[in-house]
């Protein structure tokens, strides 16, 4: 969004200022509500309105926390995961946006490949882990590619309904203008499609994480699942929390990095961004 400031009540000597960026305050605000809930944690607990025993209290978690950053457990099983997820991500994301890109632009080819993809899109992940096994082993082949397979279908997805969506019109327009094939799709086609393209990473880079669990649980040895599976069978919640913690905060630094990253595609639209 543009913001006009006129000079002497003058709208012809108006100013354009730029959009407002997220300021330091702003940052601030989104941290007021995760504080108030590990304060009002902490308070309950230490009242004993919450069973500390199950459900320890920030303190003890940040002590869990700290003692795994120094012993650098915390650090290794952050590398491994976002390892997997990063290979993983950047595989599903290409064949999602290549299938996509095929399925939205061609009516005989999403005839031919979109019922198969949809009918695959129905089964459970979990369902995957037991046939990913047998193929790639216990090994990292068989993890990446079930992070890669829950990254692919929203991908997938996004593009095809994105090139679908395409206003009938501009394309008329491009042909009034008689652009090119190259130029139709670099002035028409890849601005209406990359916002809705952008949308769709950010979806399979959160539907990554959450399969990385999954791919966790088949014999791995280190990694932020295998932290939680842990925790859990040596009865230790204050590890389990750690855990979900990091994957609250690597899965947030991650989405912002892919923002950032795709920004500049994004940079044309006239939108209003105030609550951006």
């Amino acid at each position: 969004m543009v913001l006009i400031d006129s000079v002497a009540g003058d709208p012809s000597q108006a100013k354009v200022r730029p959009p407002r960026r997220l300021s330091r305050r702003g940052f601030g605000l989104g941290l007021l509500l995760p504080l108030g809930i590990l304060i009002l944690w902490e308070v309950a607990v230490r009242a004993s309105l919450i069973e500390g025993r199950l459900m320890p209290p920030p303190s003890r978690i940040a002590t869990v926390f700290v003692a795994l950053a120094r012993s650098g457990d915390l650090l290794a099983h952050v590398a491994a995961t976002l390892g997997r997820v990063g290979i993983g991500f950047a595989i599903g994301a290409m064949t999602g946006t290549a299938f996509g890109a095929l399925s939205g632009g061609s009516a005989a080819i999403k005839r031919l490949i979109d019922p198969t993809i949809q009918a695959l899109r129905a089964i459970p992940s979990i369902a995957w882990v037991p046939l990913f096994i047998l193929w790639f082993g216990i090994f990292e082949g068989s993890k990446i590619t079930l992070i890669a397979v829950g990254v692919f279908f929203p991908v997938y997805l996004g593009v095809m309904a994105a090139i679908g969506s395409v206003d009938r019109k501009l394309v008329e327009v491009g042909r009034i203008f008689r652009l090119s094939k190259l130029q139709m799709v670099r002035r028409i086609l890849l601005p209406a499609v990359l916002p809705a393209w952008v949308v769709a990473l950010r979806t399979g880079l959160g539907l990554g994480f959450m399969f990385v669990v999954a791919a966790e649980l088949m014999g791995a040895s280190e990694g932020l699942g295998y932290l939680l599976v842990d925790g859990q069978q040596l009865g230790k919640p204050d590890q389990i929390l750690v855990a979900l913690i990091t994957f609250a905060i690597i899965g947030q630094a991650c989405d912002s990095l892919l923002l950032a990253v795709t920004r500049p595609l994004l940079v044309w639209q006239d939108t209003d961004r105030r609550g951006s």
